[in-house]
């Protein structure tokens, strides 16, 4: 059986195979096998259950790489541009072999057009995600929620790069209104399955219907160490220290509440999507900026921005090294700006500059923001 599979690779890999696929298990880690060139190069990807592995083969590591396997399946489907052959193994051991045309020639893909390489590969099957409508039961994403995938993706590629310079075994982390918690949980699954760490997250809101499915949700997935709490962000007192604070639309001075709890608690991180920034387009009177009065949108979006520029400003003043991040595309959703903080050493001359250009931005506008008020006593 194995020296007619061999003779099966060996004379079908001479024939510019653009794509693999290998299936049917029959023992080891991968249920599936996907291959597919790329240029000179076949990329491939692993799927277990729950994760995708991938990795770059050459045609002649290809070969090595489909004998190394040949226990592990029992069918290869190969295709070039316009012919598909497939071997099955038999359940008593004999090989069948099968060609046909197919309708819809294959094209080589170049590095233009390859698999983007997400935090969450697709193809991965992640529970959360198949709750939530993202992808189906086999790990497919659903086309009509690819962007709120790669949003998904997008958050969670800047927490990983941040996350590596704290170089924690356990992460202690608060989610404030998190709402039904559709990254909470994106987040405990990364932590858990992919990086293997320990996470100890705790979301908190104030709707108990939501926080109740919260909880059974959390039961149903085995999350033991996501909890969840029916409670106000200004009064919330955590059982732990926290690492990390998230607040992703947090409506309104909300945000401040949590990025004040945050500052208070010294988190090592910080990560910050806001939303609704009524405040400053509420009270502020614009003293010597009354052009912007006359057309509300323009009030409005200047409002949001001068709001985000306080916040990150006073970040700074206290002891945050601050970016502002635009984390998706602005055509996918115009709430597309995230606030990463990361504690650190700032000087107090830079401190006292900040503070009195945060000062000369609020009188010009006329309101002192919340988070000024919270902070600056």
């Amino acid at each position: 059986m194995i020296e007619q599979l061999i003779e099966f690779f060996d004379k079908h890999l001479s024939k510019n195979i653009l794509k693999i696929i290998i299936s049917n298990k029959q023992s080891g880690k991968f249920r599936k096998i996907d291959i597919i060139k790329t240029g000179d190069i076949y990329h491939v990807s692993k799927y277990t259950e729950k994760q995708v592995f991938n990795e770059n083969l050459t045609l002649e590591n290809l070969r090595d790489f489909l004998i190394e396997n040949i226990d592990n399946f029992k069918q290869y489907n190969f295709f070039n541009e316009n012919q598909e052959y497939m071997a099955k193994v038999s359940k008593k051991g004999k090989i069948f072999t099968s060609h046909s045309t197919i309708q819809t020639p294959l094209k080589l893909q170049n590095s233009h057009n390859k698999i983007k390489n997400y935090i969450i590969p697709e193809g991965s099957i992640v529970p959360p995600l198949v709750d939530m409508g993202i992808m189906n039961k086999d790990g497919k994403i659903i086309s009509a929620s690819y962007n709120k995938f790669k949003q998904i993706n997008k958050v969670l590629e800047i927490i990983d790069k941040s996350i590596k310079e704290l170089n924690l075994e356990c992460f202690n982390i608060i989610d404030f209104g998190c709402g039904k918690s559709y990254l909470t949980f994106i987040l405990y699954y990364y932590l858990i399955e992919i990086k293997h760490k320990n996470a100890n997250i705790v979301g908190l809101d104030l709707k108990e219907d939501v926080i109740k499915n919260c909880n059974l949700t959390a039961q149903k997935y085995g999350y033991k160490n996501l909890k969840f709490y029916v409670g106000n962000i200004k009064d919330y007192e955590p059982t732990f220290s926290p690492d990390i604070v998230v607040t992703l639309h947090a409506c309104d001075t909300a945000t401040d509440y949590a990025l004040y709890n945050a500052i208070n608690w010294n988190t090592k991180l910080i990560f910050s999507v806001p939303c609704c920034q009524h405040e400053l387009n509420t009270y502020s009177k614009y003293n010597n900026l009354k052009i912007f009065e006359r057309y509300g949108i323009a009030k409005e979006r200047l409002s949001a921005i001068f709001t985000d520029i306080i916040r990150c400003n006073l970040l700074e003043y206290s002891s945050y090294k601050v970016d502002l991040l635009e984390f998706v595309d602005i055509a996918d959703t115009p709430k597309n700006l995230l606030i990463r903080a990361k504690l650190s050493k700032i000087p107090t001359q830079i401190k006292t500059q900040i503070l009195s250009e945060v000062n000369e931005l609020q009188e010009l506008i006329g309101h002192k923001q919340t988070l000024y008020n919270l902070i600056i006593k």
